[in-house]
């Protein structure tokens, strides 16, 4: 069993950025981190469904939801089983909680991009843009 805990979140100024982090833990049966584990990230915005914004496969493909690309980085520290995702150039439609997810990716897959693709979730951070 997979457990994520993300850390990071908070206040940023429009434009600014912010760096937020997701441990992977397991109880039980070890998982590999880099070629097991599918990763994402997702953000709840008010109103709205959750939103699917950056995957990354063991297939090696990364992908990015369109209001993010070009700002959002994400990438793993396979020697620390984390997952970040960079933030940069933030603006005030970027407040959200953002939580960190993942999915059972073995021999080389991908999932599909969506927050539906995804099984396990962290807690979740907030994250507030002021203008």
């Amino acid at each position: 069993q997979v457990r994520l805990f993300e850390s990071g979140g908070g206040s940023a100024q429009a434009g600014g950025s912010l760096k937020l982090s997701c441990v992977a833990s397991t109880v039980g049966t070890p998982y590999d981190f880099t070629n097991s584990l599918c990763l994402g990230w997702t953000r709840d915005l008010p109103g709205k469904e959750r939103e699917a914004i950056a995957t990354s496969n063991t297939d090696g493909t990364i992908l990015y939801a369109d209001s993010v690309k070009g700002r959002f980085t994400i990438f793993r520290d396979s020697a620390k089983n984390t997952l970040y995702l960079q933030l940069n150039n933030l603006k005030p439609e970027d407040s959200a909680v953002y939580t960190c997810a993942a999915a059972g990716c073995p021999y080389r897959r991908h999932v599909a991009f969506g927050a539906s693709s995804f099984g396990v979730w962290g807690q979740g951070t907030q994250v507030t843009v002021s203008s």
